[in-house]
């Protein structure tokens, strides 16, 4: 990637353009990413910026934690994320990477950890459809067939089967940059990104090219 950062999603609210339109967009806060390490081909086998971000008490940071601040004469953040970018050399440790990274007109990838949903059967997880409503039929939410009996006589791998829903990472592609506002450190960004509200999300320039 040429660029990114990581920010904290808010939640969704709606703006106006000059003519009028309504815009739906996704508020992200982006506290500043403080560089406290450099990774290179030669010390950790790839090129990438190690940064931190997001308030934390002393309190409750273990010693390992506290020590790669030290060592980086840096205040202590509760998250740190890498971002592996093309050219890594004209950042420092303790430069501070903010929101006017980016700019309105931008296209921009954004990943993040999806909703959990718990344990849910086939219907909510997979979309299948609800077998005869009558009290008789006792098929109303079941998964349906397992497959063959007796050849093979096993469940086939793959079969859709109700299980775990969410917490899966997620990246949604090429969604425009309405607009970034340094006062308030947030960057609007049209329609919906995965995550819950005050998740952590990763924001870096889009891989599609602009159309």
């Amino acid at each position: 990637m040429k660029k990114g950062v990581y920010g904290k999603k808010l939640g969704m609210t709606q703006i106006f353009t000059e003519t009028g339109l309504v815009v739906p967009v996704t508020v992200v806060e982006v506290e500043p990413c403080v560089v406290i390490k450099k990774k290179t081909v030669e010390t950790d086998g790839y090129t990438a910026l190690q940064v931190a971000t997001g308030e934390v008490k002393e309190k409750h940071m273990n010693k390992p934690l506290k020590g790669q601040f030290d060592k980086a004469k840096i205040a202590y953040k509760k998250y740190i994320k890498e971002l592996r970018l093309d050219n890594i050399d004209e950042y420092n440790v303790g430069d501070e990477i903010k929101a006017d990274v980016f700019a309105a007109g931008e296209f921009v990838d954004v990943q993040g950890i999806s909703k959990g949903k718990g344990f849910q059967g086939v219907i909510k997880r997979h979309g299948q459809h609800i077998g005869p409503k009558g009290h008789g039929s006792m098929y109303h939410r079941r998964p349906g067939s397992m497959g063959p009996t007796s050849s093979p006589g096993r469940v086939f791998p793959g079969k859709k089967l109700p299980g775990h829903t969410g917490k899966d990472t997620v990246t949604v592609q090429h969604l425009e940059v309405v607009r970034v506002d340094m006062d308030k450190n947030v960057i609007l960004i049209k329609g919906s990104i995965p995550g819950y509200k005050n998740s952590l999300v990763r924001i870096k320039d889009s891989c599609k090219s602009a159309k």
